[in-house]
């Protein structure tokens, strides 16, 4: 029987470790052609010197398995060596059918003790770094329509947060990235549409590199159990969304995690006030949306992420 991704040819960026690892096993376990891409380098905030292993690692362990990989230690934030990984991919397999983009770092602080580097090196590698690879990708796609003269598959698959959603205090940095990758999400999905081309975000919750601090109060369990915050509860929704079954699902923002999946809405208008006069004077504003405010209990702020029964992370 054909598996699910029979034939298609995936890139996962930062597959070297946690989610984008089970993501390259899960997509090469449906039958995808993978290129594992990691940077290599040790530290979640993008320090230490980079290295082949993650990535290799990676392929090794989807060779031993029975499928087909092959490593790409690029950089994606940089755009030649985003460019490169997707000449790679085609190359190598002739064509480029789903991108997955999971490359990562951290650098916490207080909006008021973020230093201008701390900001720039996380726009960079989560925001940039997916719009590098979404560029080249999208290329391909729309020079293999117009070659064929019809839809081709293409699948994005992006990775935003819950940091997003519900805010994080100490990540004004990362929250902004994963709010713009959502953007960046919603207008490739209209951008791409006519030729077959889908785009979709994730927000996962997992324990990984990236969140052990968020998650060290959440023990694992002891009597065998899947983790609940175990990166496999994440890849099975990446397949699917990377499958020709998903051809209707574009512009979507999922939260996923222990084998929960949410669909989140895109935001609504919650009250609506007219001025009585041709322009809003300050005293009428005052009178009108002050007391709305006022009788709001202040966690209404969050409705949407309490509703998914999301915190912060």
């Amino acid at each position: 029987m054909a598996q699910p991704l029979e034939g298609l040819t995936a890139i996962v960026t930062g597959a070297g470790r946690g989610l984008g690892r089970a993501e390259a096993l899960e997509l090469a376990r449906l039958g995808a052609q993978v290129v594992v891409n990691d940077y290599g380098q040790p530290g979640r905030d993008g320090s230490g010197e980079a290295s082949a292993a993650p990535a290799e690692d990676v392929v090794a362990e989807i060779r031993a398995a029975g499928g087909t990989a092959v490593a790409h230690l690029g950089d994606v934030a940089d755009h030649a060596q985003a460019r490169a990984l997707v000449r790679l991919a085609v190359e190598t397999y002739g064509k480029l059918d789903v991108l997955v983009n999971n490359a990562g770092i951290l650098r916490d602080r207080m909006v008021f003790s973020m230093t201008e580097d701390e900001w720039d090196s996380v726009i960079r590698v989560h925001l940039k770094g997916h719009f590098n690879t979404t560029h080249f990708a999208a290329a391909h796609w729309r020079e293999r329509s117009k070659a064929a003269g019809g839809p081709v598959h293409g699948r994005i698959v992006n990775t935003s947060s819950e940091a997003f959603l519900a805010g994080s205090a100490g990540q004004p940095n990362y929250a902004a990235a994963k709010g713009g990758i959502v953007g960046l999400t919603t207008s490739t999905a209209l951008a791409l549409g006519k030729y077959g081309v889908t785009a979709n975000a994730i927000c996962p919750r997992a324990r990984t590199r990236m969140t052990e601090d968020v998650f060290a109060g959440f023990q694992e369990p002891t009597d065998g159990r899947l983790d609940a915050l175990a990166p496999e509860h994440v890849a099975p929704l990446v397949g699917y969304l990377a499958s020709p079954a998903a051809a209707r699902v574009n512009g979507q923002l999922l939260v996923v995690h222990g084998g929960m999946v949410a669909i989140a809405e895109r935001p609504r208008i919650a009250a609506k006030f007219d001025t009585a006069k041709e322009v809003f004077s300050f005293d009428e504003l005052d009178d009108l949306l002050t007391p709305y405010y006022a009788q709001r209990p202040a966690e209404e702020t969050f409705a949407a992420a309490e509703v998914l029964g999301l915190k912060h992370g």
